[in-house]
């Protein structure tokens, strides 16, 4: 209501700087810029790459296809690795065989909010002479040993989508953890002009300096993702007390019926995005789906691979050894309900209905009532 009645509602008001000191504060970069989306985030990391057609980045092929497209639309060529089988992360075995002379980065994306083996990846990195790029979308209030992912890489991008822990709808940032990167990239975000150089009176007029679009998300937006960020500890408790109740709620039924769950390993802290079971096969990934909305419990499968999708196989290459896992992943992960508003009633509902189902055997009647996925 402040940023509506202020009549300052177009980009790099005063919530931005809010929530963005709120963001700063969580992730522990040099410096962060909002932007409208995490894909546009991403699409600033390949400018400030200075990415030229033919160019290669290096990235998990089991991720959202924006970790791709920022790059494409570079003329930049995507390469394929496959993810490993416990985090469903990048497999950081596969880095080094998929490095050419045309590499030009290596992008992770901690997957559900787990921390990709950093270490090795970046020592990878470094020996062959490239940057490493954190998709952030999913991680934000993790860790890996101790320090907060979105810090590890030289850039990285967060989302404030509708369906991410903290959200404004849409939205995004880019974080910066070089600071010999920040007034480049305030440049390519404000269409390639030194405006906010003129706005804090560091020039008498702002004229166009580089190539660049437009980046800024609404005040309008910034301050309902304020409120969240200022929400945050609370948002995360709940989280993180629903995935708890179904990692210890299904430990049982999932040895029982040869059903994988979620790998943290030690030394990482999770951010409880999601929660997901790893089905014996794709039919009964199909069945256990039908089986909850029977019983009035929304699931949803994720990620299908880019490698083999029809936009990969023309415009990316996949990397020596194929994406074998990633395959098998994405036909076997089904995805739990999970967010805030869920009740322990609802938590429970939906615990019931996992641990009702036996693949090839008739399931119980549906109990009354729904529990959605955010789409």
């Amino acid at each position: 209501m402040r940023a509506a009645a202020s009549g300052q509602t177009s980009g790099d008001g005063p919530f931005t700087g809010r929530a963005t000191n709120l963001l700063i504060s969580l992730i522990g970069g040099s410096s962060a810029l909002l932007t409208t989306s995490c894909t546009h985030a991403l699409e600033l990391t390949a400018l400030l790459l200075d990415l030229q057609p033919g160019d290669e980045v290096i990235m998990p092929s089991f991720t959202f296809v924006s970790t791709a497209n920022a790059y494409v639309v570079r003329g930049a060529v995507p390469v394929f690795v496959d993810c490993r089988p416990d985090t469903l992360n990048l497999d950081e075995r596969t880095v080094t065989a998929a490095v050419t002379a045309r590499t030009r980065a290596v992008v992770v994306v901690h997957y559900g909010g787990v921390a990709c083996e950093m270490d090795t990846i970046t020592r990878l990195a470094h020996e062959h002479g490239v940057p490493v790029i954190e998709d952030n979308a999913h991680g934000l209030g993790a860790r890996y040993r101790g320090r907060p992912l979105g810090s590890l890489g030289v850039m990285a991008t967060q989302s404030f989508h509708a369906t991410k822990n903290v959200q404004c709808g849409e939205g995004g940032a880019l974080v910066l953890n070089d600071d010999r990167l920040r007034e480049r990239a305030e440049i390519i975000r404000e269409k390639g002009t030194d405006r906010s150089r003129f706005f804090r009176g560091q020039v008498d007029k702002y004229r166009w300096m580089d190539v660049g679009s437009s980046y800024l998300p609404s005040d309008l937006l910034a301050a309902g993702l304020t409120a969240q960020l200022e929400s945050f500890a609370e948002i995360q408790r709940r989280r993180h007390g629903i995935w708890d109740a179904y990692h210890a709620g299904l430990a049982e039924w999932a040895a029982e019926s040869g059903v994988g769950r979620p790998v943290v390993p030690i030394g990482s802290e999770h951010a409880a995005h999601l929660y997901y079971l790893l089905m014996p096969d794709l039919e009964q990934r199909q069945a256990m789906l039908r089986h909850l909305a029977e019983h009035g419990v929304q699931g949803a499968f994720h990620y299908q691979p880019l490698h083999d999708a029809p936009a990969g196989r023309r415009l990316g290459r996949t990397a020596p050894g194929g994406c074998p896992v990633t395959e098998s992943v994405a036909d076997r992960l089904l995805r739990l309900p999970l967010y805030p508003g869920l009740s322990d009633a609802e938590v429970e509902h939906v615990l019931g209905a996992v641990r009702a189902f036996r693949a090839g055997r008739p399931v119980p009647p549906a109990p009354r009532g729904a529990v959605g996925v955010p789409a």
